[in-house]
């Protein structure tokens, strides 16, 4: 077993042309995914208020289903984490320490 990956046991699914249940909760994924994007985009764009608030509801229910998709595909293996090494987090702090000081410049 690789010591870097971060996962469960994989519930199997039957395979072939048919979708099983990964295949059903990836597309759900991948649709709450580009829902809170879009969310995301008509917050920082909508000028009415009563409108901003409601679309600021809908972003965090949609926000909140997406991590729950997630956590069960997480919880059923079919999500697959890989542990960063502790050079590759500093070498990628240092790299946004240094565009960060590049702005304030």
């Amino acid at each position: 077993m690789n010591n870097n990956k971060i996962k469960n046991d994989k519930v199997e699914v039957p395979s072939g042309v048919s979708m099983n249940d990964k295949d059903y909760m990836n597309s759900i994924l991948s649709c709450l995914k580009e829902m809170v994007k879009n969310y995301a985009v008509s917050l920082t764009e909508v000028s009415n208020e009563e409108l901003y608030n409601k679309y600021k509801e809908m972003f965090l229910r949609y926000s909140e289903l997406q991590r729950e998709v997630y956590e069960v595909m997480f919880r059923k293996g079919w999500y697959i984490l890989e542990k960063a090494e502790d050079t590759k987090i500093n070498e990628k702090y240092q790299t946004l320490i240094q565009e960060f000081n590049s702005l304030e410049g």
